[in-house]
């Protein structure tokens, strides 16, 4: 008998985090998930989603696609720095392993072109004696398309800027300058020119390659568009990377949902003073927003992982080692530490100083109001979160060695152990909660006594379990490491961030 009711308050997303998108020679819809590391399939008619490659194959991190005139599938495999061909059969064979992050990839006919998303990134065709470079000095590349004057068009992320090519190679040439936030250009079924921003705002720019400037087309209201694609009624159908799914885009602004979108985490899930629920999805804040089950978008702060709320101030960690402060009345942005080893799990202490979860390093860290990072215990396995009690003592989860510690000054206590991946954990009207995610359930710790019961079963809830590929690759992020975030409301209801849903934890004799 369990002591809380587990009730949704999203949606589970098909697919979680939408990206590279093309139309297969099925005509579905085939999208590169970047965070669950696999391909799907859309019916746009009918919406249904089919996993054509699953995670844990020889794709790590797929990012963009593409369909050559051999029917055959080409997919960047952003993280590793690989290129793979896929055989309708589903075998893969690798084209080349010397790109560095490669995002952008065209075909054009029997040839194949990729871009990589670094600053002073390379655009190169791919052929069977080797990498050829047309050009370098790319400021951040990314989707791109060949236009109907024969040229590859290609944005630069970092400056704005779209620009284009000549497939033999050649001195490339600013098509268009001042552009929201570009990461990917498209061509409709007309030759016209079609520029995705990346913003809260879903912004899509039409360029006039026949006159001398840019004319905004529609404000999509889709935060973080990643890709678009258009079928042979000229129909355009984007993807999201912040909260995946696939919409109809009409000219006029109008959109129709074919998948939904969600959370493409998420993490770290905290609550405010005024009871309102915040969680760190990577890409951006997120909050739920009923009654429709959806998922609205505070800001998009890159790589959000842990979140603790501090009055207006969210204060967040990123896995690849920055504790940052988001300011939700300004929207500023002040980074607190760099250089941490996973910071994962994050809390605010009585004197505002900030306590965090180093889980790379084993260590407890503390951040002041000056920045000053000190260190409040050390010698742990991989400790996920930390959580304070009402008489100011501290606890951390420790998921590589299944237990609960309590902080007495800098030695850290076993309270429970035995536990299999503990990971988000809270202390709420004076019980310890624990996420313990390898047996999916939320279980109860006496304080006093280290004792624990099942607080809640969550079947099918918990964080992935496959092989992340490394945090880093050639300098730039890869694939987080995915973990449960537990937080406790002022009436002792309980939030859980994971797996792709929120959900609200009430005890059992709750109306």
């Amino acid at each position: 008998m369990t002591g809380f009711r587990a009730r949704r308050l999203t949606r589970p997303a098909p697919l979680r985090g939408s990206n590279g998108i093309a139309f297969g020679p099925d005509g579905r819809l085939y999208a590169a998930q970047f965070l669950a590391g696999q391909i799907s399939a859309v019916d746009v008619a009918s919406g249904d989603v089919e996993v054509i490659v699953p995670a844990g194959g020889p794709v790590q991190a797929p990012d963009d696609l593409a369909f050559g005139a051999d029917g055959l599938m080409y997919v960047t495999d952003l993280v590793p720095g690989r290129v793979w061909r896929r055989r309708p059969d589903g075998a893969f064979s690798l084209v080349t392993d010397q790109v560095r992050l490669p995002n952008g990839i065209a075909c054009v006919g029997d040839r194949l072109f990729v871009n990589e998303m670094i600053p002073g990134g390379r655009l190169l065709e791919l052929r069977d004696d080797g990498p050829v470079v047309l050009t370098g000095g790319l400021a951040m590349g990314n989707a791109m398309q060949l236009g109907p004057d024969g040229h590859l068009y290609y944005p630069h992320m970092m400056t704005g800027e779209v620009f284009r090519i000549p497939p033999d190679g050649g001195e490339p040439e600013l098509v268009a300058a001042n552009v929201h936030e570009p990461v990917a250009v498209r061509f409709d079924q007309a030759g016209v020119l079609l520029v995705l921003s990346r913003g809260v705002a879903g912004i899509v720019t039409r360029v006039d390659l026949h006159g001398s400037g840019t004319e905004s087309l529609v404000t999509s209201g889709i935060p973080g568009l990643d890709n678009a694609a258009f079928d042979d009624g000229n129909r355009m159908y984007v993807s999201s990377y912040t909260g995946g799914g696939i919409t109809e885009l009409h000219p006029d602004g109008r959109t129709r949902e074919i998948t939904p979108r969600g959370l493409a985490g998420p993490f770290g899930v905290t609550i405010d003073l005024g009871g309102g629920v915040h969680t760190a999805d990577h890409y951006r804040v997120a909050r739920p927003r009923t009654p429709d089950d959806d998922v609205a978008t505070t800001g998009l702060l890159t790589f959000a992982h842990g979140i603790t709320a501090d009055g207006d101030l969210l204060h967040l960690t990123s896995q690849y080692g920055q504790v940052r402060t988001y300011d939700r009345t300004t929207r500023a942005v002040r980074t607190r530490a760099s250089g941490l080893d996973q910071p994962l799990g994050i809390a605010l202490r009585q004197d505002g100083v900030l306590v965090v979860a180093e889980a790379g390093a084993g260590r407890v860290r503390t951040i002041d109001a000056d920045d000053t990072v000190g260190v409040l215990a050390e010698g742990l396995g991989r400790p996920v979160d930390v959580a304070v009690a009402d008489d100011g003592r501290w606890y951390v989860s420790d998921e590589d060695r299944g237990a609960v510690y309590r902080l007495d000054g800098e030695t850290p206590t076993v309270l429970a152990d035995g536990l299999d991946r503990p990971q988000g954990i809270v202390v709420s009207d004076g019980r310890l909660f624990v996420a313990e995610t390898g047996l999916h359930q939320v279980i109860e710790v006496d304080l006093s006594t280290g004792e624990s019961r099942t607080a809640a079963d969550l079947p099918g809830v918990g964080p992935s379990t496959r092989d992340q590929p490394a945090l880093f690759t050639h300098g730039m992020p890869g694939v987080p490491r995915p973990f449960a975030g537990l937080a406790a409301a002022a009436d002792h209801s309980l939030y859980l961030a994971a797996d792709g849903v929120l959900l609200h934890l009430t005890p059992a004799e709750t109306p």
